[in-house]
């Protein structure tokens, strides 16, 4: 008898916990197969600590691999599932297609940022939900302080060292507390000029910090806040965000480089694909956390509408603790539609309580019902996380003992740029790459109200927007009714290299040569390039004034090639012989050249070598979520 396959679509709290537990009860007698963009779980609680430079990145990922027996990984996205015939289809982290069957299937997939109709938010602010979003918001701050410090304008000074956050739920306040304190600790050991403080802003429409907890823990976070320095703002919001700033609900323009957006989530759009009762952007189920006339289908965590048995006619809400109690009941009732472990059990919780970690010894929580601050209550939350946490205890426990005892490290690594985390993103898990593999998918997958159509990012795009702005223009935003029946998902590969014949005929492949053995130049743009639309990265990243850095080998230094001659031994095709002047390349007319694509300038003394221009037209259409 061949066992039973159990399919799991996401690897948050909610699929970890599933896959963990099932992993546990079957015992080898069933296969069951996890599908995860990364290859680790991410411990979204400590995620402020990594931005302002606690804790490590990979202290806070867990390895399934190593942590989950039993368990075959798939890395990859889901794209279309197919009820009828139990086959899930998705597409792996180097653009390849793949299809998994199934007797039973757990949809974990989470969720992603909630987006809002408010012009510029989706091409000035970044969320943070991920980790490629945290590793960007902390060289981000990094270097808008560093820039500070070496600018004489006062005005710009202020500017880059003002920091607003759009938000004041969990995710908000612990980012506003960690993040003053990290640029007070910058600016301690190197003072600004115009002797400024970095200011950071915390807005919300509610009418007073964490509205959705306990008054006394509000209350609490809201006098830390206030001491600390951070300029808390309930009733107010972003009107419009700029380059140059944000416009506040109350008419009030606050000049700054920096938007983070922390205003919630909502389930991912994956769900919305399959045609089943829906709850606000949630699949609903039954309190055994099955979908009504689907006995193969489970769903958990944030992608679900689970029914509050404490609170008759409400659903559990969309935090962690609900997540992690969800994977533990499903695996359970999955083993048991199988025959593999007990009865059916329905999903009951008790409120044990919340923690806020405000940086330091600071904190607000109220475990059991009882509210703490202060230390204690800082040592209530920092045993909470590492009891939690289902690996990297002691790493993450060294890692506070040296925080407490050494200053921190304030350095920019650049391993992430602004345009790789776009928050019109369907996978806010995943950063861009640039020239990735991207594939346009059936529309069955992430169609539908508040669907992403994401756009293959490359480097020669040309886009009209903001520098930042992480969406190319022909990307329309999430949710709208624009959108298509196809989408471009860019794959997290490596950047693909494309042939000089591939680049002649019009294909867009990134620069000429990639940036890998033989390449011959890296361009950087200036902050004024930027500025004009020009992809480059975030204004000031690469240094004032820098135009561009060639790379050439030695050969091609020694025989004084001109710096616009194709590179030899280019991949993709045969190189080129004693050229410009000489003699053509080998199974090519001599007169034969390459044509153009319309709308591109012939080449000519007068083009410099550079990404193929675009010949669409761009879709410019209402950004924001429906």
């Amino acid at each position: 008898m061949s066992r039973p396959r159990i399919l799991i679509v996401g690897a948050g709290f909610a699929g970890y916990r599933t896959a963990r537990t099932l992993s546990r009860i079957t015992r080898g007698r069933a296969h069951i197969t996890l599908l995860n963009p990364t290859d680790y779980f991410l411990y979204l609680p400590l995620l402020p600590q990594v931005a302002a430079g606690v804790l490590e990145p990979r202290r806070v990922t867990v390895s399934l691999s190593d942590s989950l027996p039993n368990v075959r990984l798939v890395l990859g996205e889901a794209d279309r599932i197919d009820l009828d015939e139990r086959t899930l289809h998705y597409t792996g982290p180097e653009g390849e297609g793949g299809t998994l069957a199934y007797d039973r299937l757990v949809l974990a997939a989470g969720s992603v940022n909630k987006l809002l109709p408010i012009p510029g938010v989706a091409e000035h602010a970044h969320g943070f939900r991920g980790l490629p979003e945290a590793l960007y918001l902390r060289d981000h701050v990094t270097r808008q302080v560093e820039l500070a410090a070496a600018a004489d304008d006062p005005r710009t000074c202020a500017a880059r060292c003002t920091f607003v956050v759009v938000g004041a739920g969990y995710t908000g306040t612990e980012v506003a507390a960690h993040g003053q304190m990290f640029t007070d600790a910058q600016v301690r050991k190197h003072p600004l000029r115009q002797g400024l403080r970095p200011r950071w802003m915390l807005l919300d429409v509610a009418p007073r910090v964490l509205p959705e907890m306990d008054e006394k823990l509000s209350a609490t976070a809201d006098r830390v806040l206030r001491e600390r320095g951070v300029d808390v703002r309930m009733g107010t919001s972003v009107k419009e965000a700029t380059h140059e700033g944000v416009v506040l609900t109350d008419g009030e323009f606050v000049e700054t480089r920096t938007l983070v957006w922390c205003v919630g989530v909502r389930p991912d759009p994956l769900v919305e694909s399959l045609g089943l009762p829906m709850e606000k952007g949630r699949l609903l189920v039954d309190p055994h956390l099955q979908v009504p006339g689907r006995p193969e289908l489970f769903a958990c965590g944030d992608v679900a509408a689970v029914p509050d048995l404490e609170k008759p006619g409400s659903y559990t809400p969309m935090t962690a603790q609900h997540a992690w109690r969800h994977g533990k009941v499903a695996a359970e009732n999955v083993a048991a539609s199988l025959g593999l472990g007990g009865v059916r059990k329905p999903y009951r919780h008790r409120d044990l309580g919340f923690v806020v970690d405000l940086g330091g010894a600071k904190a607000a929580v109220n475990p059991l019902g009882v509210a703490l601050s202060g230390v204690p209550a800082g040592a209530v939350t920092r045993g909470y996380h590492l009891a939690a946490m289902p690996g990297n205890r002691v790493r993450v426990a060294a890692d506070w003992l040296l925080d407490a005892v050494l200053p921190r490290q304030a350095v920019q690594l650049g391993l992430v740029r602004s345009w790789s985390v776009p928050l019109d993103t369907s996978s806010p898990e995943l950063a861009r790459v640039p020239g990735g593999p991207g594939q346009r998918q059936e529309a069955d997958a992430r169609s539908g109200p508040g669907a992403a159509l994401a756009a293959d990012i490359h480097e020669g795009a040309s886009g009209g927007g903001d520098p930042g702005q992480g969406r190319t223009a022909e990307e329309p935003a999430k949710g709208q009714p624009e959108s298509g029946p196809t989408q471009v998902r860019p794959g997290p590969g490596p950047a693909e290299r494309r042939s000089e014949a591939a680049l002649a005929k019009g294909r867009p492949g990134g620069e000429p040569g990639g940036d890998g053995p033989g390449s011959r130049f890296v361009e950087r743009r200036s902050e004024a390039e930027t500025a004009k639309g020009r992809p480059g990265g975030e204004p000031g990243e690469d240094g004032p004034g820098s135009r561009f850095v060639e790379r050439r080998s030695e050969a091609e230094t020694a025989k004084g090639r001109p710096a616009d001659e194709p590179a030899r031994n280019q991949p993709g095709g045969e190189p080129a012989k004693n050229q410009p002047g000489g003699e053509p390349a080998k199974n090519q007319p001599p007169s034969a050249a390459p044509e153009p694509p319309p709308g591109q300038p012939p080449p000519g003394p007068g083009t410099a070598p550079g990404p193929v221009k675009r010949s669409d037209v761009p879709d410019d259409s209402a950004k924001g979520d429906s």
